[in-house]
């Protein structure tokens, strides 16, 4: 493949990783008709949780049906009838209508919240006589109640936005009490999963009265696991402070509701309960696929599970402890080592000098000083050259004078000088 092709191939590349990108509440925005449902998507968060999955198709219902859905229910519930809407598959027409066998059972957002016993979190797809298409719930006895009424809009087999004639109600989902934020027992639901550490922390220190004040408006919490505070590298936490510790676990806490698709969806640093005028404490949220990891600059965790995730609280576990740069950014300075010891001349008795290296010259030298007095009969030829040897071994000097040397050194340039010609 040449230069060109191979170009032209990863920008082929780049273009469809960017046309597989969607946001549900763009594509609804300039559709006044599924205005009240996408209002919805938006304040329960779904629609973080739709953009985050790659293949998904959103059954959309008109105003007039959206109005007899939301009606006098709380957001936890309205949440949980549109997370019923969302399919984790690829929907188009012509799939609606080549079923196998014309039914099937489809999973939904619904399903993977963890709150849908059994089977309530299907979805009953059957392809009916006359081209009709019906959608009910997978619960036995339950009716093909909505009927498939147009395709809105698709990014083929990315996403498909279709509309239905009436919401999918699973037995229940509607009538269930919503979660109360004062009902959540914040620190049963840690020690029942593995977080009792974290859990005696906020108790001790107080800021379990803080979470409490803020379940009302939305908290989102990460607590680490036991252990995390067990792991190697974790801090020593009774050489906090007070107010460091409460830090640090304010820290671990957001103020409002941020569900697993919303964190996926992050791009900016998020702030903490512990971010003041002071400093940033912030995170910022990396993903991979399904996973999430939060990162502060010291450190970093994946969000491991979730404990609970009912509207306006959400808590995760998380793999570490959260070490903000605040806190545990400055590392102390190592202590300086010993210096070099210094280098003194050693004493010719102890320890000689070696000889130096005698490089015979074959010719004449370059710019030889002016001759020496004739050496008497019998003296060696070379003695010259190692007297000079000798005047410049103390010095670390080469003798320059050595045409060999040079030779070696006009060759190696003129190799140089010829490649970067030829190049």
């Amino acid at each position: 493949m040449g230069a060109s092709s191979l170009l032209l191939f990863l920008l082929l590349i780049v273009s469809v990783s960017l046309s597989v990108a969607h946001n549900i509440t763009d594509m609804l925005s300039g559709m006044p008709e599924y205005s009240l449902f996408n209002s919805y998507l938006t304040q329960t968060k779904l629609a973080d949780e739709v953009n985050s999955r790659q293949t998904i198709t959103c059954l959309v219902l008109p105003n007039a049906a959206m109005s007899s859905l939301a009606g006098n229910h709380p957001l936890s519930v309205i949440k949980n009838a549109l997370s019923l809407l969302v399919l984790l598959d690829y929907y188009d027409t012509s799939k609606l209508h080549d079923i196998s066998k014309g039914t099937t059972l489809t999973t939904t957002l619904y399903q993977t919240t963890g709150n849908a016993p059994g089977n309530l979190g299907f979805v009953n797809i059957t392809d009916l006589k006359g081209g009709k298409v019906g959608f009910g719930s997978a619960a036995t006895g339950s009716k093909l109640d909505s009927t498939y009424t147009k395709s809105v809009k698709q990014i083929p087999y990315n996403i498909s936005v279709l509309e239905i004639s009436a919401p999918i109600i699973a037995p229940g989902i509607l009538t269930a009490p919503p979660p109360s934020a004062s009902d959540v027992n914040v620190t049963a639901l840690l020690e029942k999963h593995g977080c009792k550490t974290f859990a005696s922390l906020i108790q001790t220190s107080g800021v379990l009265k803080v979470y409490q004040s803020e379940m009302a408006k939305g908290l989102t919490v990460f607590a680490p696991s036991d252990e995390a505070f067990k792991a190697p590298g974790a801090p020593d936490l009774s050489k906090l402070t007070n107010a460091e510790l409460v830090t640090l676990l304010q820290y671990h806490a957001l103020a409002g509701y941020t569900p697993i698709g919303t964190l996926k969806t992050a791009k900016a640093p998020i702030s903490t309960l512990a971010t003041n005028g002071a400093g940033k404490y912030d995170l910022t949220v990396k993903t991979a696929g399904d996973s999430v990891t939060l990162d502060t600059g010291v450190d970093s965790s994946r969000v491991a599970d979730t404990v609970i995730d009912n509207t306006p609280v959400c808590i995760f576990t998380v793999d570490n402890i959260l070490l903000p740069s605040e806190l545990f950014g400055k590392s102390p300075s190592p202590a300086p080592g010993p210096g070099p010891e210094p280098v003194s001349s050693p004493s010719p008795a102890v320890s000689p000098s070696p000889a130096p290296v005698v490089i015979e010259a074959p010719g004449p030298s370059i710019k030889s000083p002016p001759a020496p007095p004739l050496a008497p009969e019998g003296a060696p030829a070379e003695a010259p050259v190692a007297e000079a040897a000798k005047s410049t071994a103390g010095s670390g000097a080469v003798d320059l004078r050595a045409p060999a040397l040079w030779k070696t050194v006009a060759t190696v340039s003129a190799a140089f000088v010829t490649r970067a010609l030829l190049s």
